[in-house]
C-alpha cells in the first residue's frame, strides 16, 4: 500500500510538505499544487520555488500542471525536466474552483474530451516523460468522465487519480462509489483513489470494496489528522499530545522565516479550519478564533487549545 499527499492549492507548498514529512510518517509520494503550463517564450521555471529539487528531498515528488493547450504542456515539461530533472508529471483536470473552471482548466476541461485526448496524445507521443491525470467523475455529469476514460485507455498513462464527485458538487455530498464502480470497468490504468478518507474506518470500508487499489491519496483527511497516514499503515504514532505541538511550533517558525507575519497568520487560519476537527472545536469557538487578526494573540490562543486538549 502506498499513501500519496494530495495537492491542495495554497496549502501544500514545499514548506508545509517538508514539515509534515519530518514530523509524521506513512507518506510515500506527493503531487505538488498545480503550476500553469506556458509556451516556451514565456516560461521561467527558475522562479518555481515549489519544485526546486533542494526543496523536495523528503519523498518522491511529481509536479502537477494545469492548462488546456497541448503544445504548452510539451514546452513546460521539457523546460522543467531540463532545469530540474523531473521525469514524471501530473495533469489536473479535477479542480472544481469556479475561476479555474471558467477558463476551461481543471474540471472545466472535462466536458471537452477532444481537448483532453489531444493533450494526452501530444504529451505521450512527443515527450519521454511519465504522464498521469487527476480527475473527477465529470464537471456536470459522470458521462463526461466515462468518455474520457474510454478515450485515454490506450494511451501509456502512468496512473489516473479519481475523486468520485462531480465538479459542480465541489466537496458537498458523499463520493459516488456506484459511479466509481462503473468507471473501473472503463479503464485498465492504475487507479489512485482520492476523496473523503478521514479515518481508518473510512479506509477499511473502501479497501474492502476496492481490493485492487494499492494507492490512496490523502488531502483534507491528512490536514484534519496529521497522524492519519501512520494510522492507515498501522504504525505507532507514539505520544500525539507531544508530537503535534512540536510540529506546529516548528512549522510556524519556518513560515515566519520565509514570509511575513500577515501571510503566516492567514495560513494558520486556513489550517485551523482543519485542525478544529482534530481538536473537536465547536463551530462558534472556531469562528471566534478566526476573528483574531493579531498574529501573537492568535498563535498564543492556538497553543492554549493544543495544550488543553
Amino acid at each position: 500500500m502506498k499513501i500519496w499527499l494530495a495537492p491542495l492549492h495554497g496549502i501544500t507548498n514545499y514548506l508545509f510538505r517538508n514539515s509534515l514529512y519530518r514530523h509524521f510518517g506513512g507518506i510515500d509520494y506527493c503531487v505538488t499544487p498545480f503550476l500553469p503550463v506556458q509556451e516556451k517564450a514565456k516560461l521561467n521555471v527558475k522562479n518555481w520555488k515549489d519544485i526546486w529539487p533542494k526543496n523536495n528531498t523528503e519523498v518522491p515528488t511529481i509536479p502537477q500542471l494545469m492548462g488546456n493547450k497541448p503544445a504548452h504542456f510539451v514546452d513546460t515539461m521539457r523546460a522543467v525536466h531540463d532545469e530540474y530533472g523531473y521525469e514524471a508529471f501530473n495533469w489536473n483536470i479535477g479542480c472544481p474552483v469556479a475561476q479555474v473552471v471558467r477558463r476551461r482548466r481543471g474540471c472545466g476541461i472535462m466536458p471537452d474530451p477532444d481537448t483532453v485526448e489531444d493533450v494526452v496524445r501530444t504529451v505521450t507521443s512527443q515527450t519521454p516523460y511519465r504522464f498521469s491525470v487527476k480527475m473527477r467523475l465529470g464537471l456536470n455529469a459522470p458521462a463526461e468522465g466515462l468518455e474520457i476514460l474510454e478515450r485515454l485507455d490506450d494511451y501509456p498513462l502512468d496512473f489516473i487519480v479519481i475523486h468520485p464527485r462531480l465538479g459542480v458538487q465541489m466537496y458537498e455530498g458523499k463520493p459516488d462509489l456506484e459511479q466509481l464502480d462503473l468507471f473501473f470497468k472503463h479503464t485498465h490504468h492504475r487507479i489512485i483513489y482520492s476523496g473523503d478518507l478521514f479515518s481508518v474506518q473510512d479506509f477499511e470500508r473502501l479497501q474492502k470494496r476496492y481490493p485492487e487499489i494499492e494507492d490512496w491519496m490523502l488531502g483534507r483527511g491528512l490536514l484534519q489528522n496529521p497522524f492519519l497516514a501512520e494510522q492507515l499503515k498501522g504504525l505507532d504514532s507514539g505520544d500525539q499530545r507531544q508530537r503535534f505541538p512540536k510540529y506546529y511550533q516548528k512549522w510556524t517558525r519556518e513560515m515566519l522565516e520565509a514570509v511575513k507575519e500577515k501571510s503566516t497568520l492567514a495560513k494558520l487560519k486556513e489550517l485551523w479550519h482543519y485542525y478544529a476537527a482534530f481538536y473537536h472545536i465547536p463551530a462558534a469557538e472556531l469562528q471566534q478564533l478566526l476573528r483574531i487578526n493579531d498574529f501573537d494573540i492568535f498563535y498564543d490562543r492556538t497553543l492554549e487549545i493544543i495544550k488543553d486538549s
